[in-house]
């Protein structure tokens, strides 16, 4: 390097006297100034580009955390599941969600085509640590889903139970991509992966997010073990009660055929929810919600 070149015909043009190891020394200090001096420049640099990326990155946190804090609606839809030969099985759910002091809990009733009804209560914490709790067909009273079945098909579509809730914005890893289109939006392309005390089958999410918005419009989760991908699109965006939202979700399985979608066909977007509202059990949260 250029400053090494320099310390070195420095050295050797230099007359050392009488004490030549005070010589070496000073020289040997030089070349130790100037590789600390290289070695802060270079730190000074990284640090520069990351605090003129950190803005943006804070911009895409800040406003998909907030949106799910401010979270507080009931909403009546179907979960569809579309087979290969195009033959559609739906379901019926109502749903409700509400951020707690100590975090969020979303409650969603689905039923099908035979009587039996499928409940489940999802609890993130502040720090987006997720659990899950069911009352599946057959069963009378709720228990905790185990982790091995988080990932398991939600009423056999493309959605599982893990992906009722965007805990992904909440993860310790979070790195902003170049930015890139999708379709015609501007979006700004966040990917996160989870820490060890993370509890997911994801590997990582990457995420879509709309700029003027800062609302996705498209997410690919990997999946852990198997690197196979699972890509959602997010439909009819619309802005109720002052916050965005989607009216339809599509959910494909890389390799499957077929695809679900969830849709969205009425609700509140301001529900005034507490938490009685969020017992599994209570025969209520299975009922339509009140308009």
């Amino acid at each position: 390097m250029i400053f090494l070149r320099r310390v070195v015909m420095v050295s050797r043009s230099r007359k050392f006297g009488r004490y030549p190891k005070a010589g070496w020394a000073n020289c040997a200090l030089g070349v130790t100034q100037a590789s600390i001096a290289f070695v802060v420049a270079l730190l000074v640099m990284h640090s520069s580009r990351a605090f003129a990326a950190s803005p943006d990155l804070q911009t895409v946190l800040n406003g998909s955390r907030q949106r799910i804090e401010q979270l507080d609606y009931r909403v009546t839809g179907r979960i569809t599941q579309v087979g290969a030969d195009g033959k559609q099985t739906s379901y019926k759910f109502v749903g409700k969600a509400h951020w707690f002091p100590d975090g969020l809990r979303l409650l969603s009733v689905f039923s099908g085509p035979g009587s039996e009804k499928t409940s489940i209560l999802l609890h993130m914490s502040v720090n987006g640590h997720l659990t899950i709790e069911a009352i599946l067909p057959g069963q009378k009273t709720a228990s905790a889903l185990p982790f091995e079945r988080w990932n398991d098909a939600l009423l056999g579509t493309d959605f599982s139970y893990e992906d009722m809730v965007e805990n992904q914005f909440f993860w310790k890893g979070q790195d902003l991509l170049p930015p890139e289109k999708y379709g015609a939006r501007d979006c700004f392309v966040l990917k996160s992966t989870p820490g060890p005390q993370d509890r997911t089958h994801y590997d990582s999410v990457k995420s879509w997010i709309d700029r003027s918005i800062v609302f996705p419009v498209h997410v690919v989760k990997t999946l852990h073990g198997t690197g196979q991908q699972k890509e959602f699109v997010y439909y009819s965006l619309r802005q109720v009660d002052g916050a965005w939202s989607a009216s339809q979700v599509e959910a494909k399985l890389q390799g499957k055929p077929g695809s679900s979608r969830m849709i969205i066909e009425g609700g509140s977007g301001k529900a005034k929810l507490g938490p009685k509202d969020f017992e599994i059990g209570n025969a209520a949260a299975e009922g339509k919600p009140s308009k």
